[in-house]
């Protein structure tokens, strides 16, 4: 507000002192000096300290020799004007960046300032930070959740859609766990703290956001290269056209010095140092918008460059959640057979034990099964009354030495076997994602080839390759064989190209950080695979590997046009500038306007469609 109201002062001195009579010399030019120093002043001093730091090559120096200059010669108005309108441009920039980064904290409007601590039989609102891990907290309806935790009473309906972008209301009770942001709809609910705030989804997002803009991009970092050695050579060209030409030709020094100030005014880079980083910044903010979080304008610009993606199969290209495929049974009904493996798997929590148990989970007498022992990586055995169940791979039965038919089709398939006699099979489905055809083809036309990654069954995982189209399958693998194989792929790229890794587990961590670009994907991603990577895709939706592609492709083209814009005014004003045939007015324009529109440029990419 203070910057406005200087401006705005700045502006009615400025204008008063054009109206006033020459006669009136010295109010006016007073008039002139306040107003200069009101918008000027911030300038100077920064462009002294950089003086006392070493640092003069920068836009602050030179907006201060050119102005001071154009005081020494009589030009007052246009001093205030390089000033003024340079100062109108920062506060262009300054509401452009505001916009951004509200449309940054719009998104990540999920945090509450208290919890409804539980403690000997009273309910206190009590500061988040002062919430540890086991506490209970009350969430009631309409209440947002601060923190992490399992429901231990009550049922509700709450609504993920700030997190994972989705309309319907999900249904939660005892047992199940959920994130703080998610926001309370139907009933009130008593949960137990599993995380404190500075570990809880919330915190972590905001950090991720709120850091975004301290990565800056190679783009960026060229930029400030380039004034380096763009500043001196400007300075020494100013010195030429303004000091050496004259006295060379002899002629009168006035006309040439006003040539080399406008060049100086004219050559300041700050339309680039300005527009650059802003549309890195509007990047972020749209991918936000989208439930994109990217952890910096350099990974952004990378991502403009993959050509290879590499995916983990389970809970990325697939949904994670097995299914009953098919049931074969040859001594007794499928339904039977169906409730003798749910009773043995009852005591597995295994996503095949789920998914074996789901059909008679609620019919099934739990009594009727005893001395259940779990043989890892194999199966299961347990005593059903007075017989003996085993339900396992084809390892396991083999193993215990039991004679039956292996199954060859190319899924995950459980062998059921009663007092040491085969009784049949089913066959399990990890269902791939709906979207996932339809990004794997966008992919295509983008040109990126397509890889998996998994430690699937090579069948199973040629079976979801081939369905997709994907270009390359690595399957059975360990995380360590999953690096190796993607440092080969590292080996191979273009050095101009990146390789981007999807993946969501805890073994899929050393791939993501491995990789020019890590993307975590999901709300059920590990915390250490969001950790390692580069980009978190706060959604179940695959189609946002292809969404944040295009607003990277989208955010460069916009820095492609700021450079191209900036540097094509910048040399038609230094031409006009030199040929005497334009004033220190349209370098103002060169400089300040052309500022203004780049700074709206970058803004407009928050409003356009991906």
């Amino acid at each position: 507000m203070i910057e406005i109201i200087k401006i705005i002062v700045s502006f009615i001195l400025f204008i008063i002192a054009l109206f006033i009579p020459k006669n009136y010399d010295t109010l006016k030019i007073m008039l002139y000096f306040i107003s200069y120093l009101l918008v000027g002043f911030e300038i100077i001093v920064r462009a002294f300290k950089n003086l006392w730091k070493k640092n003069i090559l920068d836009e602050n120096f030179l907006m201060m020799i050119a102005t001071i200059g154009a005081i020494l010669i009589k030009s007052y108005e246009e001093a205030v004007c390089v000033m003024l309108f340079y100062q109108i441009g920062e506060l262009f920039q300054n509401l452009a960046v505001s916009k951004s980064r509200k449309s940054i904290i719009n998104l990540m409007d999920l945090r509450e300032d208290y919890a409804n601590l539980k403690k000997n039989g009273k309910v206190v609102k009590t500061d988040l930070k002062k919430i540890k891990v086991g506490d209970l907290i009350v969430v009631r309806p309409g209440e947002k959740i601060p923190l992490d935790g399992i429901v231990l009473e009550g049922t509700s309906e709450i609504d993920t859609s700030k997190l994972t972008g989705e309309s319907l209301l999900r249904v939660v009770d005892k047992d199940s766990y959920v994130l703080s942001g998610f926001i309370n709809i139907s009933g009130q609910i008593t949960m137990e703290v599993k995380k404190t705030y500075d570990e809880s989804t919330v915190s972590k997002i905001l950090n991720l956001v709120e850091n975004a803009s301290e990565y800056k991009a190679p783009q960026e970092k060229f930029i400030t290269k380039f004034s380096r050695y763009y500043t001196p050579c400007v300075i020494v060209l100013a010195i030429i056209v303004g000091i050496i030409v004259p006295f060379i030709l002899n002629k009168d020094y006035t006309p040439y010095l006003y040539k080399a100030l406008s060049f100086l005014v004219v050559s300041c880079p700050c339309a680039l140092v300005v527009s650059i980083p802003l549309s890195f910044f509007s990047g972020i903010g749209k991918a936000s918008m989208e439930k994109i979080l990217i952890k910096g304008s350099s990974y952004l610009e990378k991502v403009a460059g993959i050509d290879t993606i590499v995916f983990d199969k389970t809970n990325t290209l697939t949904k994670g959640n097995f299914v009953i495929d098919k049931v074969k049974a040859y001594e007794i009904s499928e339904d039977k057979m169906l409730e003798l493996v749910s009773l043995v798997e009852n005591a597995s929590s295994h996503p095949i034990a789920l998914a074996l148990k789901q059909k008679n989970y609620k019919k099934m007498d739990l009594n009727k099964v005893s001395n259940i022992k779990q043989y890892r990586g194999l199966g299961i055995k347990a005593k059903v009354l007075d017989d003996i169940v085993l339900v396992g791979n084809a390892k396991f039965l083999k193993q215990e030495k039991i004679v039956f038919e292996e199954n060859n089709e190319e899924k995950t398939t459980i062998y059921v076997a009663l007092n040491d006699k085969y009784l049949g099979y089913i066959t399990i489905v990890d269902e791939i994602k709906e979207e996932a055809s339809l990004c794997m083809k966008l992919l295509k036309k983008r040109k990126i080839k397509t890889i998996i990654l998994t430690g699937d069954k090579k069948q199973i995982a040629d079976k979801v390759a081939k369905r997709l189209k994907i270009d390359e399958v690595y399957s059975e693998l360990l995380p360590q064989d999953k690096v190796n194989i993607l440092n080969d792929i590292l080996a191979k790229k273009n050095k101009n190209k990146n390789v981007c890794y999807v993946g969501d587990g805890i073994n899929d961590a050393p791939a993501i950080a491995l990789c020019d670009i890590g993307i975590s994907l999901g709300l059920k991603a590990s915390e250490a695979a969001i950790e390692a990577s580069d980009i978190t895709i706060m959604a179940d939706d695959l189609m946002k590997v292809d969404t944040v592609i295009n607003i990277a492709n989208k955010t460069m083209s916009v820095v492609r046009q700021n450079i191209f814009i900036c540097i094509l005014a910048k040399v038609l004003i230094l031409l006009l500038t030199l040929l005497g045939l334009s004033t220190m007015w349209e370098a103002v324009f060169a400089d300040v306007g052309i500022t203004i529109i780049t700074v709206i440029n970058a803004l407009l990419l928050l409003r356009r469609k991906v």
